[in-house]
């Protein structure tokens, strides 16, 4: 018998072997070339090594960070409202999260547009930070190549920046978070850790259960992070740190979704370039079914889709979800 923590390899690469297939966005526009800025640390362990606030709606920042041991430091696009500038008013936020082997400039790459045409005319400012290739919103148990603790700088650093230097609401009704794949896994696990700090989750094609599957997520979650970002180093160690998994489950915590608003997508085809003939779309589909199941269980309502097709974000259920976040956070 198979224990859920040491599955066959054949049985992992089955589980995980197409999940790298389509985990990032496609190429496309660019912010405008940066300016080199310094500043002192100012208080929340950041400093500012590069800003470009010459576009007026797409702000861009890149952060020295004992967090985040890169050389540059990790960047940040803040999108702004059309009006964010003249009306002088204050804004909700949404922490918008790229999903694996993408970076900060994912959703301004997205289709149809991007994320300045999904929110045109919104009331809405969005955050859309550095997360790692394959960073999985997480503080690694293990890392030969420094530090690289997401979390740590995504929702103890880089939050409470944004709220002392943009109008935002500084409370759970000004505050929703999303994200594509990895990031949708993100998004959820942010929302479980923090609950008191998001109205709104949003999953898109993002996986809710590390443990589903003989633990098909966590243990994607440490191959990816081994060879992409950590040099051997994993998220959740081997074996693994199970008070972390645990934590991080979203599957573990149905209760921290009460009262919030839940927004799902997954695709229900495989992706047809996998070599396994499996696809990761497959696994966060069944992923979903299950989640939903136990938010059915708990009485907790939620807003679903299952599309045709595999693993990328669909812009017709991104504006969707940007609509249904503004009717849900503190109007501006």
């Amino acid at each position: 018998m198979v224990s859920e923590h040491h599955p066959t390899r054949r049985g992992i690469l089955k589980a995980v072997g197409g999940i790298s297939a389509a985990m990032a966005l496609g190429g496309g526009s660019v912010v405008a070339t940066a300016s080199p800025a310094s500043a002192a640390d100012d208080g929340f362990g950041l400093h500012i090594k590069e800003r470009n606030e010459e576009d007026p709606r797409m702000w861009y920042y890149r952060f020295g960070t004992d967090a985040i041991g890169w050389d540059n430091g990790p960047a940040v696009n803040v999108l702004l409202p059309d009006d964010y500038h003249s009306s002088g008013r204050t804004y909700p936020v949404l922490y918008l999260l790229h999903g694996g082997l993408g970076d900060f400039m994912e959703w301004d790459r997205a289709a149809e547009g991007g994320i300045r045409a999904y929110t045109a005319g919104q009331p809405l400012i969005v955050v859309m930070p550095d997360g790692g290739q394959a960073g999985w919103y997480s503080d690694p148990v293990s890392t030969n190549v420094g530090p690289r603790n997401w979390e740590t700088f995504h929702m103890h650093q880089l939050r409470p920046w944004i709220e002392a230097n943009f109008r935002t609401y500084a409370e759970q009704d000004g505050r929703a978070v999303a994200g594509f794949s990895m990031g949708g896994f993100g998004a959820l696990k942010y929302a479980v850790k923090y609950p008191d700090l998001f109205a709104s989750v949003s999953a898109h094609s993002g996986p809710p259960s590390l443990r589903g599957d003989l633990g098909a997520v966590a243990h994607w979650a440490n191959v990816s992070s081994a060879v992409k970002d950590l040099a051997g180093g994993t998220i959740y160690g081997e074996p693994w740190d199970e008070a972390k998994v645990s934590a991080d489950n979203p599957m573990e915590h149905i209760e921290s979704f009460r009262d919030k608003r839940i927004f799902l997508v997954a695709g229900t085809s495989p992706d047809p370039t996998d070599p396994f003939g499996w696809g990761n779309e497959t696994e966060v589909l069944r992923g979903q079914r299950e989640f939903k199941a136990a938010l059915d269980g708990a009485g907790i309502p939620y807003e679903p889709y299952e599309d045709d097709g595999g693993h990328f974000p669909r812009p017709i259920r991104v504006r969707t979800d940007i609509q249904g976040i503004v009717d849900r956070l503190r109007k501006a």
